[in-house]
């Protein structure tokens, strides 16, 4: 504590009397220097320094709407940092289908100022070079924020990595592109805000992060869901080369298979976003950007529904994820992906046999016939797990699967794995087993957080499968003494590992159906 103070009591001095703060400028302590001001933090009860609700850039509000982020405005004095800034505007969090309160933004702060991030270190020194994870919340981008009780840092940290969580703007405010944007814009593009943000943010990192005592050369990105796909966004983006070094992409990749099941969730370009962008101002009954900036925050949100999601914009992606890899473009980095057992996002009603059947043949045509060999519907129980199956693999396992193949035959490292728990529940979530955003508290060993009938299986996985992670930030694989073999993916050898009960090793049980969307739905 004595000391603490004392090194606070130096940073002071050096701020406001300009005495040299060389000796203060080694230790992390509690209050850290930035290019924009200082910023004090906490120690939590476990000894982990925590600094929360920093802010990356300037509010993006006012005439800052659907604008690239801009600089933060330097402060005097001492900024307190130590509880969360307001999540990204959105709809209230309220739990469901299976994503108790755990798996949620706190109900307040959420504002449209929400460009903040968050830092956990256990180092002692800037000199200490810990590796670094930044985490981009999931969502669907369109909710979301790095408040969520599941992203907690405090156990990574404890485990060797300055673990920093970000906000991003999501919905109409991240993801809204229109003529107008692009022809006040000098990137000549709109939509991306969102990403542009997680740009700003790693800009952050690259320039700050050694005074928490992390290393700016060894940032490893990771993601779930739609930070996934963000995650997949930024390495293939030319604007994020150099940002960082190794990335995880958990149930996500924009790499998709050819087909109709998931038209909605593909990359669109430019063009067809501002039109988006055009009917819905007409909806709303607006002709300006002025009007559009000027109209509240909460009620621009009730009254545009848009779609959410990465665009070709020309800038922040110049092609679509697909041209990128395929042409070998994206940034050489090596890879940790994968998918749970029981994430199909079919929430019912389920349909009968032959309509499953008759709905296969509608959309998959000529390839139908093959794809029911895989997803059968001999009869309408049979059909309901066929649909559970074919949702998980069309919009999870066959993108990341295919991102594997691509990124594994150029020659880079990565490593596949199969989340297959039962995750413990109480009442209505037991049905859920190995759910969408299932592994996140195991991944990030914040099982403690959640309200479940842990078991010592449970955390004994939690423990595995953090240790992974964490060895793969430090040094771009996730094996080491006393672990469970992970062996790299190929094409040809297809191993992955299954992180269940029982951690193995195995040959991907489904790759016969996941190398038919590859080569036939993907390729052709």
């Amino acid at each position: 504590m004595k000391k603490t103070v004392l090194l606070s009591f130096i940073f002071l001095l050096s701020y406001f009397f300009g005495i040299p703060a060389t000796f203060a400028n080694d230790p992390v302590g509690l209050t850290i220097k930035l290019t924009s001001g200082y910023i004090q933090g906490k120690s939590e009860k476990s000894g982990i320094k925590s600094f929360k609700g920093i802010p990356f850039a300037a509010p993006p509000i006012g005439n800052l709407r659907w604008k690239a982020p801009q600089p933060v405005a330097a402060w005097e004095g001492v900024k307190s940092c130590q509880a969360f800034g307001p999540s990204a505007i959105q709809a209230p969090p309220a739990p469901f289908y299976m994503w108790s309160e755990e798996f949620l933004i706190p109900k307040e702060p959420i504002s449209e100022d929400c460009l903040y991030l968050n830092v956990w270190t256990d180092a002692q020194k800037t000199i200490d070079k810990k590796p670094v994870m930044v985490w981009i919340h999931g969502g669907g981008f369109s909710s979301g924020g790095g408040a969520v009780p599941i992203y907690d840092g405090e156990k990574l940290a404890a485990q060797g990595v300055v673990y920093v969580s970000i906000n991003y703007r999501v919905g109409i405010f991240g993801f809204f592109a229109h003529p107008e944007l692009s022809k006040e814009s000098p990137l000549h593009a709109s939509g991306n805000y969102g990403l542009l943000d997680q740009i700003e943010a790693l800009k952050w990192v690259k320039q700050h992060i050694a005074q928490f005592g992390g290393d700016p050369n060894n940032v490893t990105i990771a993601g779930q869901s739609a930070g996934s796909m963000a995650v997949v966004s930024l390495v293939a983006s030319p604007l994020a080369k150099g940002l960082f070094h190794k990335a995880i992409a958990e149930s996500g990749a924009g790499l998709l298979p050819r087909n109709p099941l998931v038209s909605k969730q593909a990359l669109v370009g430019l063009t067809e976003s501002e039109e988006q962008g055009k009917k819905a101002m007409e909806t709303i009954g607006l002709q300006t950007l002025d009007q559009m900036r000027a109209m509240p925050a909460e009620e621009l949100r009730k009254k545009v529904s848009s779609r959410s999601g990465v665009i070709v914009d020309g800038y922040f992606m110049p092609e679509s994820i697909e041209r990128i890899f395929n042409e070998k473009k994206q940034n050489k980095v090596p890879l940790l992906t994968g998918w749970n057992e029981d994430e199909g996002l079919v929430m019912g009603p389920y349909k009968k046999a032959e309509a499953f059947k008759a709905d296969i043949e509608k959309q998959y045509g000529n390839y139908a016939s093959e794809l029911l060999k895989f997803y059968p519907a001999n009869n309408d129980s049979i059909a309901v797990n066929s649909q559970n199956r074919l949702s998980r693999d069309v919009i999870f396992g066959a993108p990341n699967f295919i991102l594997a193949n691509l990124h594994s035959d150029q020659g880079h490292p990565v490593y596949v794995y199969r989340f297959s728990r039962v995750v413990p529940a109480y009442g209505e979530y037991k049905k859920f087993k190995a759910f969408h955003t299932g592994e996140v508290p195991y991944a990030l060993n914040t099982l403690h957080l959640v309200n479940r009938p842990w078991e010592k299986e449970d955390l004994a996985l939690a423990n595995t499968m953090s240790s992974y992670w964490v060895n793969f930030a430090k040094l771009g694989n996730p094996n080491a003494k006393g672990l469970p073999t992970w062996p790299a993916f190929n094409s040809s050898s297809l191993e992955i590992i299954k992180l269940d009960k029982q951690v193995d090793n195995v040959k991907i049980p489904d790759a016969t159906s996941l190398n038919y969307f590859y080569h036939h739905l993907y390729l052709n």
